[in-house]
């Protein structure tokens, strides 16, 4: 009886694994502005027509020098400003996970977001 049981729990933790490596499985890996433009200026349309999910990856490719990578709020977002805790990249690479809802990046060297180097994505 013990051993029924021990197989039962060990087949219930390999279901629940491979739920979530095939959750893991179907997310889309999306590079911000293309493979040859990356992370630039003139972004807020990039993300139009993309169909985003939560547990999407987005890449910034960049050259750290002269850009970043800070998640804002939506305030955040259209005034270009970073507030207290917003998260900072700036690696040049940098691979950011979406969770549901909407995620506002913008680059925060001087003028860039104002020149549209800021995107919202929205995951479903």
């Amino acid at each position: 009886m013990v051993q029924g049981r021990g197989i039962s729990a060990t087949t219930m933790v390999v279901l629940c694994m491979l739920g979530v490596f095939s959750e893991m499985a179907h997310a889309t890996t999306y590079v911000v502005g293309g493979s040859i433009g990356g992370w630039a200026f003139n972004m807020t349309g990039w993300p139009s027509g993309k169909s985003f999910k939560a547990g999407d990856i987005l890449v910034f490719n960049y050259n750290p020098t002269y850009h970043n990578v800070v998640i804002v709020d939506e305030a955040g977002y259209n005034s270009c400003t970073a507030g207290a805790g917003s998260k900072t990249y700036q690696s040049g690479h940098d691979s950011i996970t979406l969770a549901k809802g909407t995620t506002y990046f913008i680059c925060t060297f001087d003028g860039h977001c104002e020149a549209r180097m800021k995107i919202a994505a929205t995951a479903a």
